[in-house]
């Protein structure tokens, strides 16, 4: 009888163990997977591939030179892959203000007097929806120059990246490349206040901007053009969150921050329901 029972129990053991799921495979811990390194080499894009050495103080893009996407080539390309490089981080490559002179490309002329040196700041932005024209063969067909890089620098099994910079734009910003259906910055600010969640800009209502004085000592001896004036009334918000008129040669005089819907002087109160178009443009 006792053996019977020892027989059936077994077999119940048995059965059960059957119809047990079976174990989840655990995945081996992270540390022990192969993950690729990511290495960013950055480059000034117009400094790469400038073989001119003249580097005359203030010189012009004619005297000095300037690097292209063209130059950027292949071979170049290469090179950083075999260093380990994965991502090239290309500087500079929007349109922003300059003292050169594109006009006779359709471009508007910058004031000279909102500008850091001849080539300008990549970082004051004169036109998201474009390029640098310096950094172009042929200024016409910059975009396709630029959309060629794009696809060199992934053939060569990189990956890129390009500065995108929301906080401020040039003091001169105008597009002349957005979609139809997107409004310049600005365009539509009430400029008779300070602050306004639907203005793009923060301003400085009755007052005048200035340029520094530091810079309008340089005007005439250095750079061609300058006067020591630009007429922006009423003055707006340096791009480094300077709320002065008369901003001093170091601050960001160049540029001017924009506005998300913060209002930035009174506990920095957000304004974010409807959402600001500045997020849109």
């Amino acid at each position: 009888m006792t053996k019977n029972i020892f027989f059936k129990i077994s077999a119940i053991v048995l059965v059960l163990a059957g119809c047990a799921q079976p174990k989840e495979k655990i995945s081996p811990p992270m540390e022990n997977q192969t993950t690729q390194k990511v290495v960013v080499y950055q480059l000034m894009t117009r400094l790469f591939a400038n073989t001119n050495t003249t580097n005359k103080p203030f010189g012009s893009i004619e005297e000095n030179g300037v690097g292209k996407f063209n130059d950027i080539n292949n071979e170049a390309l290469q090179s950083l892959k075999a260093l380990g490089i994965t991502h090239v981080w290309y500087t500079g490559v929007l349109e922003h203000a300059t003292m050169t002179d594109y006009t006779s490309f359709g471009i508007k002329k910058d004031d000279p007097d909102v500008i850091k040196g001849r080539a300008g700041s990549p970082y004051a932005i004169k036109d998201y929806y474009d390029v640098d024209p310096d950094l172009a063969v042929d200024v016409k067909n910059r975009m396709k120059e630029f959309e060629q890089l794009v696809d060199r620098t992934h053939q060569n099994g990189l990956k890129l990246i390009i500065d995108f910079i929301p906080n401020h734009v040039a003091r001169s910003y105008q597009s002349d490349a957005k979609p139809a259906n997107v409004r310049d910055l600005g365009e539509d600010d009430d400029k008779r206040v300070a602050f306004k969640a639907t203005n793009n800009f923060y301003y400085l209502p009755g007052e005048s901007f200035r340029v520094p004085e530091e810079s309008q000592a340089m005007a005439k001896t250095l750079y061609p053009g300058k006067d020591g004036r630009y007429e922006e009334i009423p003055a707006k918000v340096t791009g480094n969150d300077q709320f002065t008129s008369s901003p001093g040669i170091n601050e960001w005089f160049e540029t001017v921050k924009l506005n998300y819907g913060v209002d930035v002087q009174n506990g920095k109160t957000n304004y974010f329901d409807p959402i600001p178009n500045t997020w849109e443009k």
